[in-house]
């Protein structure tokens, strides 16, 4: 627990008792879909050594120059509370290097991590003075989960990439290519954004601040205004509510953010602190760092597939129940070509009338069938 002591070069930690992590992998709290694509990134040979090249083409000098010279470097001197906390998130969850913080002047609220070979962490002032103590504390550990994650390197590139396409949109068919390759980093950074979610509940642990938090992002500093649940409600009708024309647009709707809407993260995130994966690492179960080496790229990926796989069979989305019921329509007819033709009716077929009267069939395939009299005893409603 963070107990006021200096740790790694960390100090000046609050005095609210709250529960460390030491050694804790990344993977104790990244989305399914997000582990996956990482580990296989990071098992890929020669990915580091393409990044590195990549990274003299990338403005990522420019940028930490900017912030330099037109923000405010967070410090002891400078935004102190926030750099209490930054330092207190890196040693919850055991991230011995401090990545640097600025805050920059915009009164939008956001804040983002970036950098390839060291991460550094921007708030905007419109966070800053959006957010009490124990919100704010929630994004810094939001911040610090994804340099945990080596997700700035992934970041970088989609904002290098996705300033490419605006620079080469007159190209033909040059803009699509990058924009293909921008569609894809996008869908994944939106599930590192669930993952970080979690990671600044773990440094917070205070669900309903990470609640009041997204709360205030899609509202504005009118809490008195806003409930939680109500809020909560939000997320269930956006998924459940429509027809398929309304799935579509979902779909139109997300694919060019980079990430997912704000009541869809509170519900997610409120699922996750309720799930016994959750429990188990406040309980100190959880998978170290030192083990990450030993991470099957295999068993990433089935871990993904079922999460989707769960997430469509429990999905109120239009879309994802016709997805669900077609897949549920072929696995019935895989079922019933394994037990043969008979399988497609729902009764015992009659014998042909024989024309000369005799009034029984012909020892052919259906008079088998017949004969087997295999009625047909799938459940009701279909489906393996």
């Amino acid at each position: 627990m963070s107990d006021g002591h200096p740790h790694n070069g960390h100090e000046n930690v609050p005095s609210r008792q709250r529960r460390r992590f030491p050694g804790i992998s990344s993977r104790a709290y990244e989305h399914p879909a997000d582990r996956s694509a990482l580990v296989a990134l990071r098992k890929l040979s020669g990915f580091d050594t393409v990044f590195k090249a990549l990274s003299g083409l990338l403005p990522e000098r420019s940028l930490r120059l900017l912030f330099l010279s037109d923000s405010v470097r967070v410090s002891d001197r400078q935004f102190a509370h926030l750099n209490v906390m930054l330092r207190d998130a890196c040693y919850i969850l055991d991230l011995e290097k401090v990545p640097a913080m600025y805050v920059t002047q915009d009164p939008k609220p956001n804040a983002m991590c970036i950098g390839l070979d060291e991460p550094i962490i921007v708030v905007t002032t419109g966070l800053v003075e959006l957010l009490d103590e124990e919100e704010m504390r929630a994004v810094v550990g939001h911040e610090v989960g994804h340099a945990l994650s080596g997700h700035s390197v992934y970041r970088t590139v989609l904002l290098f990439l996705t300033s490419l396409a605006v620079r080469v949109a007159w190209i033909p068919l040059g803009n699509v290519a990058i924009m293909a390759i921008v569609t894809a980093l996008r869908e994944w950074f939106r599930k590192s954004e669930l993952s970080a979610d979690r990671a600044g509940l773990l440094v917070g642990q205070d669900v309903q601040a990470s609640m009041r938090g997204l709360m205030k992002i899609a509202g504005g500093n009118h809490l008195h205004e806003m409930n939680v649940d109500a809020f909560l409600e939000q997320a269930e009708e956006y998924e459940a509510g429509g027809d398929l024309r309304d799935s579509v647009l979902k779909i139109l709707n997300v694919l060019p953010r980079s990430h997912p809407f704000t009541t869809v993260r509170a519900a997610e995130l409120k699922k996750w602190a309720a799930s016994r994966d959750y429990q188990r690492i406040m309980d100190g179960h959880y998978p170290r760092r030192d083990e990450d080496k030993d991470t099957s790229v295999r068993d990433s990926f089935r871990e993904s597939a079922s999460s989707y796989a769960t997430h469509v069979r429990g999905s109120k989305d239009p879309l994802m129940k016709l997805v669900n019921d077609i897949a549920g329509g072929a696995g019935d007819l895989g079922d019933r070509m394994r037990r043969g033709f008979g399988g497609f009716t729902s009764s015992q077929p009659r014998p042909p009338k024989d024309e000369g009267g005799n009034g029984s069939s012909s020892e052919g395939p259906r008079g088998k069938s017949g004969d087997q009299g295999t009625p047909d005893d799938r459940p009701p409603g279909g489906g393996a």
